[in-house]
């Protein structure tokens, strides 16, 4: 196993915690386990987004600027109209 196979797979299980913190978040029922949820949700952002960096920095990860037009398209898709 190499270094980016061994970053690809932890930034893959960094996405799966955070959508386990999203909604735990979201589905908690009292305020100290909503923020527990809340703060191991930021950490792991956090930690996504450095994982994310160092694969980039080696161009493990490439993404592309979305067209101008295809910006506005979806802008006004999601815009309310009331």
């Amino acid at each position: 196993m190499d270094d980016r196979c061994i970053m690809e797979n932890l930034l893959l299980t960094t996405k799966g915690a955070i959508d386990l913190y999203m909604h735990g978040a979201v589905e908690s029922s009292t305020a100290n386990v909503r923020q527990a949820f809340s703060s191991a949700f930021d950490d792991a952002l956090s930690m996504g987004d450095t994982i994310y960096q160092q694969m980039t920095a080696k161009g493990w990860y490439q993404t592309e600027n979305a067209p101008a037009q295809k910006l506005q398209q979806m802008k006004q898709k999601f815009t309310p109209t009331c």
